[in-house]
Order: C-alpha cells, then structure tokens, then sequence
C-alpha cells in the first residue's frame, strides 16, 4: 500500500493495530494461565476480552472505509510477545509472586504499545474528521489505559510486595 495522505495513513495503522491486538491475544491467554494471583489472572482475561473488543471496533472502522483490517503484520508487537514469552512464560522463577510481577510487566509493555497505537489513529480520525471513528477509538484507548492502571494496582497492591517476601 502506497500512503499518499493521512487518510492512507490512518487505514495502515488501523490494520497494524488490529495485528498488533491479534498477536497479543495468545500470550495474554498463557499469562493468565501461569499467573498464581487470583486476581491477575481475571484481569488479564478481562485484558484479552477488551483487546477482542479493540479488533471488532477496528474491524468496523476498516469495513466502514472499505478495507479489510487482515493481511497486515506488526513487527513493533510481534517482538513484544517474544519478549514477553521470554520473560514471563519460559523464564524459571524461584517463585510464583516472582513471576506474577513479571507478568504485569510485559503485559504493561504489551498495552503501552496500544496505547499508543489507539491514540495516534484516534488523533487521526479527529483530524480527518471521522468524528464517530475517533469516539470509538477513544473507548479503546480509555479501555486499554484502564487495564493498565488496573495492573499497576495490582501490583503495588500485593504482588510486588509478595515477590520480595
């Protein structure tokens, strides 16, 4: 795809957020799986319920505009999930806490990538004057920085605590 304008350029990054969340999905299910908190672990599913929530908007937003949101790969996310795979799900721990808190670590990098990803296509929404685009963009963004601040609660509330125990 060749970008002329930011119109092209807000479709590119549609569907390379939409990879970006695709490719997400498989190590925030295995994260979830190896957390001990009981509490991570149901935010981390509810984490990958609003990422499945994030492609069916971006889904809609790319049909809306006449493209299809597959056939795009994220680079930037696919390094991401090796590095979390490397570092919370093939690491040996000493620990489970130990793990816990590693866990809400490469999660936070992997929603930190979002984050961005929502804000720049949301700005460019606004811009293009797709003003329903750019409120539905915001829900993703308000979504995705909420579970951020979710797994910094949790972990200042007890699992970094646990992990030094």
């Amino acid at each position: 795809m060749t970008v002329n304008s930011l119109h092209d350029l807000y479709l590119d990054q549609l569907k390379d957020l939409y990879s970006a969340c695709k490719q997400s999905q498989p190590i925030v299910t295995e994260m979830g799986r190896a957390a001990k908190s009981k509490e991570l672990s149901e935010a981390l599913i509810a984490g990958n319920q609003g990422i499945e929530r994030g492609m069916e908007t971006i889904s809609e937003l790319c049909n809306r505009h006449g493209v299809d949101p597959t056939g795009e790969h994220c680079k930037g996310m696919e390094g991401i999930v090796a590095e979390a795979r490397k570092h919370a799900i093939d690491t040996q721990f000493g620990d489970d806490d130990t793990r816990d808190a590693a866990i809400i670590t490469q999660y936070q990098r992997l929603t930190h990538y979002a984050i961005a990803g929502y804000g720049c296509v949301r700005s460019f929404a606004n811009r293009l004057g797709h003003d329903g685009d750019g409120a539905a963009l915001q829900e993703c963004l308000d979504h995705t920085r909420h579970g951020d601040q979710t797994m910094t609660q949790i972990a200042e509330g007890g699992v970094n605590r646990a992990a030094v125990d």
